[in-house]
């Protein structure tokens, strides 16, 4: 009985100080979660994403990130209903698995001071591997992404733009830290999708900079800036549905354009999920903006 009783507690030792490395440990599970992930070796990291390629898909076919929100996965974001139009539109998609931040909790660091993950090299890194393997198109990779992956689509815009050559936030906008660097960028068209009732992501720019989330005034300015820096000359507005205005800035270098779609009666939200009263697809209005470049 004293030799069982020992076995039982140098196992019980055992267990507790695996889970307590696991914890600590900075570096994502070397596995991935289930058969559905692929996996990626960035910088020493086991990091996992999911990815969809039509059947028969052509060569140079786009590819488009989709970039989940924090504490979410990439099951959400797969889920969303990308992929039937990518076989319709034929273009191939990735849905990218944030890493734990510093609280344990699925994020993009989009130069916040939550974590010290590489998410622009990882993502960029992604991006070119996938490129290559699959034959496709280094000039029509794009990103788009929810809350804390629209955060991160506006990073990648500013710091990775030879790589995602346009981006969707949706209720998602520059972190303070891209924001006060917001000189270093370059004309990238951007698609931005936000409710008016959002409290998460408020629209007015009242987010706390605690974790470095805020800082970046209201998002009317944010679209102003890059509408500036893409040289846009005309601004065109339509009434989408009863509570969505569209704000189109044209005409800018390159073909460069800017497309701002401001929802009332709307919160936190991806629009069209759950049949909110947005009157709009996020998914297709999307796409319909990618398809431009």
């Amino acid at each position: 009985m004293k030799i069982k009783h020992i076995i039982l507690s140098l196992f019980s030792f055992l267990v507790i100080f695996c889970s307590c490395s696991k914890e600590e440990s900075e570096s994502p599970d070397p596995e991935p979660t289930n058969d559905k992930y692929s996996t990626i070796n960035y910088n020493g990291s086991i990091r996992e994403y999911r990815f969809y390629k039509p059947d028969n898909l052509q060569a140079d076919a786009p590819l488009v990130f989709v970039l989940h929100g924090y504490t979410q996965n990439a099951d959400w974001s797969y889920n969303l209903g990308f992929n039937p139009i990518a076989d319709t539109a034929g273009f191939a998609v990735c849905y990218p698995q944030g890493s734990h931040d510093n609280n344990g909790i699925t994020h993009w660091n989009a130069g916040l001071n939550i974590s010290k993950t590489d998410d622009i090299g990882f993502l960029s890194e992604l991006a070119l591997f996938l490129q290559s393997e699959y034959n496709l198109d280094p000039n029509r990779t794009f990103t788009c992404g929810f809350s804390n992956g629209g955060f991160m689509s506006y990073t990648l815009a500013c710091e990775a733009h030879n790589v995602f050559k346009a981006i969707a936030p949706v209720s998602g906008v520059m972190s303070g830290y891209t924001w006060e660097n917001r000189a270093e960028a370059k004309p990238v068209p951007v698609l931005h999708i936000h409710g008016k009732d959002d409290e998460t992501v408020p629209i007015d720019g009242s987010m706390s900079t605690a974790g470095g989330w805020g800082g970046a005034p209201k998002v009317d300015s944010i679209i102003h800036f890059w509408s500036e820096l893409n040289e846009c000359q005309t601004i065109d507005t339509a009434e989408i549905s009863a509570n969505t205005m569209a704000y189109y800035h044209r005409n800018g270098i390159d073909g460069n354009e800017v497309w701002y779609y401001k929802i009332n009666n709307h919160s936190h939200q991806w629009p069209g999920e759950n049949n909110d009263a947005s009157g709009i697809d996020a998914n297709k209005v999307i796409w319909k903006f990618f398809r431009q470049y």
